[in-house]
């Protein structure tokens, strides 16, 4: 192993000792309760196989004998999703074949980014996350099932099944991906346009009809935001089939792997084969890998999220300082769009997630000791499925790229570190992903302009306003605040202003996006402004560092006074706690914690345990030279 990958895994489990341990033993005593349709009544069970056919009942009246749970994300929106309409009778076929049933537990909402981008939905998307976990909670909370298959890719909905199934960490547990869309208009050419539109070049007709021909079929959309970057988070975790993440859909190959995900759910019974609960699975050195494959694919900055509330609910303490250590010295070795020019059906073919995982364990980045639902050893994940003869098979994968453009080997990475860095200073505390950024523009320091509304930025712009070098601060936009919208419709309009030459960067207690692109953003800072973080008192004009190299934030001033200037919360806010069903998420907003600690409202690991270790003084030779002076 590399010794920062070891160091940063051993403090992980360190620090995890105890809550961990917690865990653990609830997951042993929920495993010890045996199958669990032997613990209904009668009346329990007669409900709970009244709508099965004779067959299905008669198996199920027979408790040693397996049912397989589905919780699906299906719905027609959401193009990702639209292809799990048919999987629930795959499925259910494809488990009768070995004498067990499949039954459909639930449905979990799930929303679409990149319908709501910009407008008042975006500001439920995060918190759609903690919602799915707990209706992933209802949908297993009959006690009927043995195993558990989770229908789910996009950007909040893989994190929430996978909080909301380690709740049921005793159970088998596969997660079972659609597959990408079709590649269709070029991701350079999609935002040329969408930056042509933005500065008045061209109309609303081409904007529409670039949009339409970019996202246009059922399938994931094909950049690397934060729905691929769950499908390779999950694969890498051990928890996907190996190489099935970016299989398209209505394929035979996909079919295959969709009835073999289903078959494998039983073959992880004890009845069946080797007992291999969720809770083996994810575990500190999967998560580690996670962070690993993310940091070195340019992976969505979501992450430095999803995975700290994931983590928790695994009794797993994660913090920034730990991904920031890892991305020094993880090299990267894929660029699929926004941080090239592939899609990502582009990066499947020239060697996919075989290749990465090939090249990181020969090169000591991933843990090969680990669980997956293959057996031990992620080894298991350098083989890439095909069909022979109409039967699904493994075979070695690429262990060369087929395409240097878009993935490379580990000793020759486009990058000697993984682009995501800890930003620290007067400021308080946030992440910025750099692997898209080009170097000359990983150093700004510049006026600030306070925006306290995203639609206010694009305003100025139009006004001709931002024709200069500045730093938009845009704040109140925290997950206490409003919920930590996405911002990604600022970059057309920043990432023009870029082009012309002026120094520009972002800086926000809000997200940005799974396609964090080529402008410097400081985001998910907090302690957040509403919260009376330093974001909070600062003012048009005062001069502010970000420096992404050296991961300082920093408003430059001759002393702290500026931090005793009022506070004045914009009335923005309460305007956008109602509407569009943003009421109902008052108490989600008033009960969050803040990013670094997921930004959930679980309390799966008290507060205190989650606080960064540099602020605890607890903090390994990895962290230990840090400061915070916020």
């Amino acid at each position: 192993m590399h010794p920062v990958v070891e160091q940063v895994t051993q403090r992980i489990i360190k620090r995890s000792r105890a809550t961990r341990s917690s865990y653990l033993a609830q997951m042993h005593a929920a495993e010890e309760q045996g199958l669990h349709r032997a613990t209904l009544s009668c009346g329990n069970l007669a409900h709970g196989f009244a709508a099965c056919n004779s067959h299905d009942k008669d198996v199920l009246k027979l408790v040693n004998q397996v049912n397989v749970a589905m919780v699906s994300a299906y719905n027609d929106m959401l193009s990702a999703h639209q292809p799990f309409e048919s999987y629930p009778e795959q499925i259910r076929a494809a488990v009768r074949e070995l004498g067990s049933v499949a039954q459909f537990a639930g449905g979990v909402p799930a929303m679409c980014d990149g319908v709501t981008q910009g407008q008042p939905g975006m500001e439920l998307s995060l918190f759609s996350r903690d919602v799915i976990a707990m209706a992933t909670a209802v949908s297993l909370s009959h006690n009927m099932f043995d195993a558990a298959l989770y229908l789910g890719v996009c950007d909040k909905i893989v994190p929430g099944l996978l909080m909301g199934a380690l709740r049921f960490g005793h159970l088998p547990t596969v997660f079972v991906p659609a597959g990408p869309m079709p590649s269709g208009l070029p991701n350079k050419e999609k935002a040329r346009i969408r930056q042509e539109y933005a500065e008045g070049k061209l109309g609303r007709d081409a904007l529409l009809q670039c949009e339409s021909d970019s996202y246009h079929s059922a399938g994931t959309c094909t950049f690397y935001g934060t729905a691929n970057s769950n499908q390779m988070m999950v694969e890498i975790m051990g928890l996907h089939l190996p190489g099935s993440s970016f299989v398209n859909p209505g394929t035979e190959l996909r079919e295959a792997l969709t009835r073999y995900a289903a078959q494998q759910a039983v073959r992880l019974t004890a009845p069946n084969g080797r007992f291999t609960p969720l809770y083996e699975i994810v575990d500190e050195k999967s998560l580690v890998n996670a962070i690993v494959a993310l940091l070195s694919t340019g992976g969505s900055t979501n992450h430095t999220m999803h995975i700290i509330a994931i983590a928790a609910a695994a009794g797993v303490i994660i913090n920034w300082q730990d991904f920031s250590d890892l991305s020094d010295v993880v090299p990267l070795i894929a660029r699929v769009y926004p941080n090239g020019e592939a899609d990502i059906n582009h990066f499947h073919a020239a060697g996919g997630v075989g290749y990465v995982v090939r090249e990181l364990l020969g090169s000591g980045f991933l843990h090969d000791d680990v669980m997956t639902i293959m057996g031990q050893g992620l080894s298991h994940y350098t083989h890439e499925p095909f069909l022979e003869n109409g039967q699904l098979v493994w075979r070695d994968g690429t262990a060369t790229s087929l395409d240097d453009n878009v993935l490379r080997p580990a000793a020759t990475p486009f990058s000697a570190n993984g682009g995501l860095k800890l930003l620290k200073g007067n400021l308080g505390r946030g992440v910025i992903k750099i692997s898209a950024v080009a170097e000359a523009n990983r150093l700004v320091e510049a006026p600030a302009i306070v925006f306290e509304d995203q639609d206010e930025v694009a305003a100025a712009f139009k006004r001709g306003e931002l024709e200069k070098d500045f730093i938009a601060v845009v704040r109140y936009q925290g997950p206490n605040a409003i919920g930590m919208p996405e911002l990604h419709k600022l970059t057309p309009y920043l990432g023009s202003l870029q082009d012309k030459g002026f120094k520009v960067a972002l800086v926000t207690d809000g997200r940005m996006s799974g396609a964090s692109g080529k402008v410097p953003a400081a985001i998910h800072v907090w302690p957040e402004a509403r919260l009376g973080g330093p974001l909070a008192h600062v003012q048009d004009g005062d001069l502010i560092r970000l420096d992404a190299n050296h991961g300082t934030l920093q408003l430059l001033a001759s002393d702290n006074s500026w931090l005793q200037r009022p506070a004045t919360e914009p009335a923005v806010v309460a305007q956008h706690g109602m509407g569009m069903g943003r009421e109902l998420f008052g108490p989600m907003r008033q009960q969050v914690n803040e990013a670094e600690r997921g930004a959930t409202v679980f309390s799966f690991i008290s507060d205190e345990h989650l606080v960064p270790d540099e602020l605890t003084g607890d903090a390994s030779e990895a962290g230990r030279n840090t400061e915070v002076e916020a």
